[in-house]
């Protein structure tokens, strides 16, 4: 006989053969990348649209056509992840970058197009830019060597380069035209810089970092500097030198060459802005909050005026409302010749410290001799001016903490404090948001208020019961008071674009309906009429037939919720009986039950499926809950997170209460999705009820002690609320997901917080609790996935196992009612 201990030792044996022979065949069974069923694959082979661009007189629009998704080699190609940044090392471009194929100009009043001469033979187009006139179109090229400068001439019909593969587009733009459009400031590579930086076959020391008792919570930032070698390839690839380019292609230097994260020319082209980073870098944040200097040059690049020194920005105040110290936001004024303004924190920048002045914002004219005017103050953070003339310009200021979006009215010539507060709002208040102000250009060629009087042009999305119905309107400025000139109206989606006459009577808009594509229109209110000026077919014909509509229902603690639900073309619930249903969601939160509950979106909007898209499996015979609303509410001193899976758990079951009662969907035969935080949703819906016959979650974060720093929109800290953070982490209760799981997520995800580490941990632990879950990691792709390999490959992954676990999933027993578990 066998001892024990033999017996044991065997078992043991034959259980880690059976291990290994289960790990070989796990890997064999990769097939490499698979493609969806026809159905959904044709939707990611449909054409794309073209992207437009209208000159600011209406005269021509810039037809720029789109390639499909980039290969799998493509997103593949070398790059750098330092600084918070990723960086082409063969192009000195940003890595990942969208191109274009093809410029085409159309003449809107006659509908002429033009194809321009002479453009490149294998074109990837970007930084597409009018100059001031309107009567040229710079861009860039990329090549496999580099990025070249181009310009387009309207009058000529012909393109032409005007720089070699030397535009240097890996941190700062490309290229800015000059005031009196004869030519562009371009960021071009160092002149003479050789050879990038060897790694050292050796390191040189050990990685050190040093705190000295100041706080610095920070956000968990991706794609860090590491090391020594890091900092070198950072200054190497950032590194530009200006050039002022004329339309001959002569260029010459301006200025130093130096690490620049951004630059403007003045209005009237004297002076020229410009940011340079600073050392020491940093290890723990992100290349835009490196040290870095304000200066001011003039034309012909000499250093005029230092402006202010920025700092090291790794210790500030925690929550969404802090800010740093110093100067920021520093720009030139819209109206003036050379006049600088910018805002500094008068708290701190601690939005705990009890004021009544947030930020002061001050300005100064060239030739910045004298010392700086205090334009105004604000009393919530400061966030931009929208500038009109010497008498009107619009403070736009905001408050994080209580969703407050203040508009303030100023007389520049006559700087005061906080000025006439003319709009005072709640941010997710979208019934009653006038808009944003549509804007003009200037004799400099910039854009300011579009006014007629003391009336503001302003635009909204008309959030009403009724959805999203797009307006344009005059603001009084004086009475306060709204008066639509033209609103969008059903069975219609109608945005205005841009006003083509003084008094707002002739406008461009772009309007689709359900089974119409976005076109552009010239909308005449005077007359009446409607012209089109565009033609686009719809892209995807397949989705034509689709049911779709808004459906309204309530949660059990009566607050409104919507979702838009797509059915089957020809589908009758009488004849058809209900249907398996995909879900798919993102939550929000707010400080208002009564805003949570507000519709949004529209039933009008074109239905047109991208590749993140939850709509593809309407054509697999689901029904599709889209834009499934998840409010998430903490009105007064609560906050919105402290019920975080309660509220989730009475969102889900009252949109699925609803589509049952409607005989629609199959109660048992309902899966859950979304995409980051509506990955960390679907996880905690599986963790905490049994309403689902199925998840699947893309790039998302499952354990929020990785971020302990505040994640989505918490603000407090793991060592301020460690019981709230296990509480919301999915991880932490990995035990209870006794649902299906498929968790996505690419292999290079830079989003702050979304590690790919995430999904794998989660993955494991599900799998280390007897779940059943699947991990599929996407190589080379970020938090949004690009290639189209890649692409059908995650669609396929989702059909997969929708078609097993939720249309086929096994009927659950009688009496095994779904719901919650606890909670």
């Amino acid at each position: 006989m066998l001892s024990t201990k033999r017996i044991t030792r065997w078992v043991g044996l034959a259980m880690l053969v059976l291990a290994l022979n289960l790990t070989s065949l796990e890997a064999q069974n990769n097939k490499g990348y698979q493609r969806p069923p026809e159905a959904i694959a044709k939707l990611i082979d449909a054409p794309s649209t073209p992207s437009v661009s209208i000159d600011s007189k209406g005269e021509w629009m810039l037809l720029m056509q789109r390639p499909g998704y980039p290969s799998i080699e493509e997103v593949s190609a070398p790059e750098l992840r330092i600084g918070g940044t990723r960086i082409n090392p063969a192009t000195n471009g940003r890595s990942r970058a969208s191109h274009m194929t093809g410029l085409t100009l159309r003449n809107i009043a006659t509908g002429e197009e033009i194809n321009f001469s002479g453009m490149p033979s294998k074109p990837q187009i970007a930084n597409v830019s009018w100059s001031n006139d309107e009567t040229k179109i710079g861009f860039t090229n990329t090549t496999e060597n580099g990025i070249e400068l181009w310009m387009a001439d309207i009058q000529t019909k012909q393109a032409k380069r005007l720089l070699g593969a030397i535009v240097n587009n890996a941190y700062v733009s490309a290229f800015d035209w000059l005031p009196d459009n004869s030519g562009m400031l371009v960021s071009t590579v160092k002149d003479g810089r050789g050879a990038p930086p060897q790694q050292p076959s050796a390191p040189k020391g050990p990685v050190l970092q040093e705190t000295s008792g100041a706080k610095a919570a920070s956000r968990t930032y991706q794609d860090l500097l590491k090391n020594s070698y890091d900092e070198e390839l950072f200054e190497y690839y950032t590194t530009v030198q200006l050039k002022e380019v004329d339309l001959n292609g002569n260029s010459k230097n301006i200025g130093k060459a130096s690490i620049i994260k951004g630059y403007s020319i003045s209005p009237d082209g004297q002076h020229i802005l410009v940011q340079t980073i600073q050392k020491p870098f940093s290890y723990l944040v992100p290349g835009y909050r490196f040290p870095f200097n304000y200066e001011v040059w003039n034309k012909a690049g000499t250093s005029v005026k230092l402006m202010a020194e920025i700092p090291l920005d790794e210790v500030r105040p925690n929550g969404f409302d802090a800010t740093r110290l110093g100067a920021r936001s520093m720009s030139w004024r819209a109206d003036r010749p050379a006049t600088l303004y910018w805002a500094e924190a008068a708290d701190g920048g601690d939005p705990k410290k009890d004021t009544e002045v947030r930020d002061i914002i001050y300005m100064q004219d060239a030739p910045f001799e004298n010392a700086p005017v205090q334009l105004a103050t604000t009393s919530l953070r400061y966030s931009y001016i929208s500038w009109g003339n010497d008498e009107k310009a619009i403070i736009n200021q905001r408050w994080w903490a209580k969703r407050m979006d203040r508009r303030s009215l100023i007389n520049p010539s006559k700087p005061s404090g906080e000025g006439e507060v003319i709009i005072d709002r709640n941010t997710s208040d979208r019934y009653n948001d006038p808009g944003t102000p549509m804007m003009v250009k200037n004799d400099y060629g910039w854009y300011v208020l579009k006014m007629d009087k003391d009336n503001l042009f302003m635009r909204s999305t008309g959030g009403s019961p009724e959805g999203d119905r797009p307006y344009l309107s005059k603001f009084n400025l004086k009475s306060k008071k709204t008066d639509i000139l033209f609103r969008s109206e059903a069975p219609y989606y109608e945005r205005p674009i841009d006003i083509l006459s003084k008094k707002g009577d002739k406008i461009i808009t772009l309007r689709e309906s359900e089974k119409e594509p976005p076109n552009y229109f010239i909308r005449d209110l005077k007359k009446g009429t409607l012209n089109a000026i565009t033609s686009f077919p719809h892209p995807q014909p397949e989705l034509m037939e689709v049911n779709k509509e808004v459906i309204k229902y309530k949660r059990e603690d009566g607050v409104d919720l919507t979702a838009v639900l797509y059915t089957p073309a020809g589908y009758n619930k009488e004849q058809d009986g209900p249907l398996p249903v995909l879900m798919w969601a993102y939550p929000r939160e707010y400080k208002s039950a009564k805003n949570a509950a507000q519709v949004r979106g529209t039933p009008y909007s074109f239905t047109r499926v991208s590749s993140g898209s939850p709509i593809f499996w309407v054509l697999r015979g689901y029904a599709v809950m889209a834009n499934t609303e998840m409010p998430i509410i903490g009105e007064g001193d609560k906050e919105p997170n402290d019920s975080f899976r309660e509220q989730l758990v009475m969102n889900a079951k009252a949109a699925i209460d609803k589509v049952v009662e409607m005989g629609v969907g199959d109660r048992n035969k309902i899966g859950v999705g979304g995409h980051s935080y509506g990955a960390f949703m679907t996880a905690n819906l599986l963790a905490h009820s049994d309403l689902f016959a199925a998840g699947i979650a893309r790039s998302g974060a499952y354990n929020r002690t990785l971020t302990p720093f505040g994640f989505q929109r918490e603000e407090r800290t793991y060592w301020e609320a460690p019981e709230l953070y296990n509480y919301m982490s999915p991880f932490m209760h990995a035990d209870k997901v006794n649902e299906p799981l498929l968790l996505i997520h690419g292999e290079a995800d830079n989003n702050s917080g979304t590690f790919p580490i995430q999904s794998i941990r989660f993955y494991n632990a599900v799998k280390g609790h007897g779940g059943t879950a699947r991990l599929v990691m996407l190589p080379h792709e970020s938090h949004g996935y690009r290639a189209k390999e890649s692409i059908m490959h995650m669609l396929y992954e989702m059909d997969t196992w929708l078609e097993k676990h939720v249309k086929n999933a096994t009927t659950r027993p009688e009496g095994a009612a779904l719901g919650d578990r606890g909670r």
